[in-house]
């Protein structure tokens, strides 16, 4: 996968879900690599997994002030704190953020899965991911506030066939048969 590339599918899938669910147009800041796994020291975070041929997790990440702002455009009312209604927001925000970036990818990696997302909110929280592997970060503005795409894939692996679920899928049609 093209470094690139990848970028770009995570600049597309933002933008169109901020522009379309959110009416709220980024501002693009300069992508980077990092080799740890994301973690501000506060704020709000929702990580998701991606599962396939190629494996691996994404995050999305802002501030307080910008979960409030994005769950109030999303739900059409203004949030004076974090709360249930904004973790979930934020959750679906990440959710179709990143469900958009796992589409693009298909197209180029086969078929993934995708997990519900987590949801962190505090403050002096880290995130640590046991898979030594680089992440690429997606930076934009947001009226002003940074908030970020991580994404971090790797070939499974199982990378050459079928994944283990896949295997285990098969095997039960396949008793079904007999």
């Amino acid at each position: 996968m093209n470094q690139e590339k990848l970028i770009e599918m995570v600049r597309q899938a933002t933008r169109d879900v901020f522009g379309t669910m959110l009416g709220i147009e980024l501002t693009d800041e300069e992508a980077y690599v990092q080799e740890s796994a994301p973690g501000p020291s506060e704020g709000v975070m929702a990580l998701v997994g991606l599962a396939g041929r190629w494996a691996g997790s994404g995050t999305f990440s802002c501030s307080a002030e910008s979960a409030r702002l994005i769950a109030g455009q999303l739900l059409m009312q203004p949030y004076e704190s974090i709360d249930d209604e904004v973790l979930d927001a934020i959750g679906e925000v990440t959710n179709m953020v990143l469900g958009n970036v796992k589409t693009a990818l298909e197209e180029e990696l086969g078929p993934m899965g995708l997990s519900i997302p987590t949801v962190i909110y505090g403050r002096n929280f880290t995130t640590r991911s046991v898979a030594k592997s680089n992440w690429t970060v997606v930076p934009f503005l947001c009226q002003g506030q940074r908030v970020e795409v991580h994404l971090c894939l790797a070939p499974s692996k199982e990378a050459g066939g079928l994944t283990r679920l896949a295997k285990d899928q098969l095997s039960a049609v396949l008793s079904i048969l007999d």
